[in-house]
């Protein structure tokens, strides 16, 4: 504990952001990192408890207090080798990380808990800026193969753990840049497209292959998925040319609102106006759908909603209001009956204060309405919500006029056809059937096949496939040598 009174003496610092008349006008990152100064005293607040439940709630174990440790004392270093020892990328987390460690940290029982995400993104940013992010290349090599569908953090992940243990790694991404929805999903303003590159170009120079533009397995993708892929590679030819196969592709297909005028021009899954914008901001072409001076409404109250927002605001828009099935959650958890959990309680994202959002909660879209083929309105009902099931509210009928209709209500599973071309079982949601413990786990019912990340696990966190991609990398290099030295 770097100062065992430090939680009694220090307040809870965020960090601060660029005022919103000046960060609408571009796409880029407007949160400042915490100084080395300001992130010594954040660390200072840390308890360093004897059940350190920060890192329980964590879904890679992340050994926070020591490096909240670690920065009070100025050891930036070796605070920075302490969370690579957990976490691939802290960068990324650090950034679009909800924090559930914060939740679970015994301060937030009756004070603000400890900025552990904010002394991360510290600890991170200041290793690249000291050239401390140094590719790690193995010392000797396996002669074993592996190839790795989906480029997103499951995939990336599991990809640098097997090649800094000597195998040959292939990564296969059917879009033109790797990082799957971090690349083109997750908008430049909350993670910028350059902390992918380099870590892209450090991975590379472990040994790691990227091969863009090539799609696996099946060339059929719904509606709404984006596919640059310009090659294809069958299951069976991958299965031929490598030892073992990771599907890490993601939860791609989108939820849809199949209801009466789902066909207007004018209602797109959220998706189809995300990664457009992405590209043009990477210097490609003008985005499609543009938002300017349009009334737009957001279906879905999650991240994905939130990144329209804030995407619809950057356009110009006209006015946004955003939709959202369940009730208004209380502003404050009852943290008695909720700690060390992560709380259901109402959560403004920076996108929402960026205009005069209206958020709707138990509502319910009836009907698309447009003329001539475009849309022009929606119309909604209200809902009740008792003991868990939802009804319709007698009168409660409305009409918003809308230009723009972004549908975020989430995605439902991986693209079947990826997982029927590996023959791989699938849970009763449609995901990769494999278990996460004991023998055999992230191992798929195809031999030689296993699963991690959003594939297994459905729609998640980051962390969370990160956390899938080093465990899956672990029984990986188990499988083709017998035992592992990988940590789990």
């Amino acid at each position: 504990m770097g100062k065992p009174t430090g939680f009694m003496e220090y307040q809870r610092l965020a960090e601060a952001y660029v005022p919103v008349a000046g960060r609408l006008k571009n796409y880029h990152e407007f949160v400042a990192t915490l100084g080395d100064d300001q992130a010594k005293v954040q660390g200072a607040r840390c308890m360093d408890c004897g059940i350190p439940f920060c890192s329980n709630g964590c879904p890679v174990n992340n050994i926070i207090p020591d490096w909240n440790d670690l920065v009070y004392r100025g050891n930036w270093k070796q605070a920075l080798e302490v969370l690579h020892s957990t976490n691939n990328f802290p960068e990324f987390t650090g950034r679009i990380c909800p924090a559930p460690c914060e939740a679970a940290c015994t301060l937030n029982i009756n004070n603000d808990p400890v900025g552990i995400k904010s002394i991360e993104h510290a600890i991170v940013d200041k290793g690249w800026e000291m050239g401390w992010v140094a590719p790690r290349p193995p010392k000797t090599t396996t002669g074993k193969k592996v190839a790795i569908v989906g480029s997103g953090p499951s995939g990336l992940a599991a990809a640098q753990q097997l090649a800094r243990v000597g195998h040959q790694v292939t990564v296969f991404e059917k879009n033109d840049r790797v990082g799957g929805l971090l690349g083109y999903g997750i908008p430049d303003f909350k993670l910028d497209k350059s902390l992918i590159a380099r870590r892209v170009k450090q991975m590379e120079a472990e040994g790691v292959v990227f091969r863009t533009r090539v799609i696996v397995g099946s060339k059929d993708l719904p509606a709404g998925i984006a596919n640059d892929a310009r090659e294809f590679v069958a299951a069976d030819q991958l299965l031929s040319d490598f030892d073992a196969v990771i599907l890490a592709a993601g939860s791609e297909v989108p939820r849809d609102l199949p209801i009466p005028g789902r066909e207007l021009k004018g209602t797109y899954a959220a998706l189809e106006f995300l990664i457009p914008q992405n590209k043009e901001v990477s210097g490609g072409p003008a985005n499609p759908i543009s938002a300017k001076g349009k009334h737009v409404i957001v279906i879905g109250g999650g991240d994905t909603g939130s990144d329209c927002v804030g995407t619809s605001y950057r356009h110009g828009a006209a006015s946004v209001t955003q939709f959202e099935l369940m009730p208004q959650p209380p502003e404050q958890e009852n943290k008695s009956l909720t700690w060390p959990y992560w709380p259901i309680k109402m959560r403004t994202s920076s996108s929402h204060q960026e205009g005069d959002t209206q958020r709707k909660f138990s509502i319910a879209t009836k009907e698309f309405l447009g003329e001539n083929g475009v849309l022009k309105s929606l119309r909604t009902v209200g809902l009740e919500w008792k003991n868990g099931k939802m009804s319709e509210v007698a009168g409660s009928e409305q009409t918003f006029a809308a230009d723009l209709v972004f549908l975020a209500m989430g995605f439902v599973n991986p693209v079947g056809g990826l997982l029927d071309a590996f023959a791989v079982d699938k849970d009763a949601r449609g995901n990769a059937k494999a278990t996460t413990d004991g023998a055999g786990c992230y191992a798929t019912s195809a031999a030689k096949v296993y699963v991690a990340g959003d594939t297994r696990r459905g729609q998640s966190l980051v962390v969370w496939a990160i956390r899938e991609g080093r465990q899956c990398a672990r029984e990986v290099d188990a499988f083709l040598m017998g035992a592992s030295t990988l940590p789990r």
